[in-house]
């Protein structure tokens, strides 16, 4: 090793080592662990396809931990999410496409555009909902500027299913496309449920499949309409079932059972508690 290597290793060293190095440090630490002589071999082998699932997975659990209110798992699970924008960033730079600093002051140029009214000459006396038409037409010309032409380009095709039919809908309404009330809504419910048992009785798996997406895809209509986000709703009703399977299992538990020993009925009659009791 030439004596500038050994003086550019003592520096990273110095840097990597440094608990008040910030963001310099965390950029330092991912070079070093891609770097295909001293790396690490995983890390080496990482590509975006690879990392974006752990991405997802991440976002996640911030959201996670903002709902438990846990305030000291928030900061760690920010810094796994901070760490996925590294992670990425450092592929990006050594494919010569952009860097960790290409990508911050992207963000921070979008954030001018889209607030004229803090940064630039607009006023900044406009309501919650002036500011979200005035964000959402600003968005419309980002897209036409990337050429997007269609009403529904642009909404990603990795976003989990719930959230992506919400932003479809979302975009198809602002051009007019959409019920009027809930209650259209519900009828197209009743529609599809019977289109369901239709395709079910049938035996058709083929069919099956379409009419079960069409009826989640309404759900997701029907709870835009009522104001709800489908995603959170259901998140939250995968809590209250997790607690009152939980109760269930505590229960038979204490009389030294398990729910494969239970019957259904001794089952339900301990969520029912288990509902009786706010759980």
């Amino acid at each position: 090793m030439t004596r500038a290597k050994t003086r550019d290793r003592a520096d990273s060293d110095t840097l990597c080592h440094d608990p008040e190095g910030g963001l310099p440090r965390l950029l330092e630490i991912m070079r070093r662990l891609r770097d295909p002589e001293t790396g690490c071999p995983w890390d080496v082998e990482q590509t975006f396809e690879t990392i974006a699932p752990y991405t997802i997975e991440e976002a996640y659990e911030v959201s996670d931990a903002i709902d438990r209110g846990d305030w000291a798992d928030l900061k760690s699970e920010l810094g796994d999410l901070l760490l996925q924008t590294v992670y990425q960033t450092q592929i990006g730079a050594e494919r010569g496409l952009f860097d960790f600093h290409d990508v911050a002051n992207g963000i921070a140029q979008k954030m001018l555009d889209r607030h004229p009214h803090v940064f630039g000459d607009e006023s900044n006396a406009k309501s919650a909902e002036q500011q979200t038409r005035d964000w959402e037409a600003q968005k419309a010309r980002e897209r036409a500027a990337k050429a997007e032409k269609g009403v529904l380009d642009g909404v990603a095709l990795g976003l989990p299913a719930l959230m992506r039919a919400l932003k479809l809908q979302k975009r198809a309404a602002r051009v007019g496309f959409d019920w009027d009330d809930a209650d259209q809504v519900l009828a197209k419910l009743a529609e599809e449920s019977a289109e369901l048992a239709d395709a079910r009785d049938a035996g058709d798996a083929a069919k099956l499949h379409e009419e079960f997406g069409d009826l989640l895809f309404v759900v997701v209509n029907l709870g835009r309409h009522l104001g709800l986000d489908p995603e959170h709703a259901l998140r939250d009703a995968n809590a209250k079932f997790t607690r009152r399977f939980a109760h269930i299992e505590a229960e038979l538990a204490r009389a030294g059972r398990n729910p494969e020993a239970a019957s259904l009925d001794e089952m339900e009659a301990l969520w029912q508690a288990a509902k009786a009791n706010g759980l």
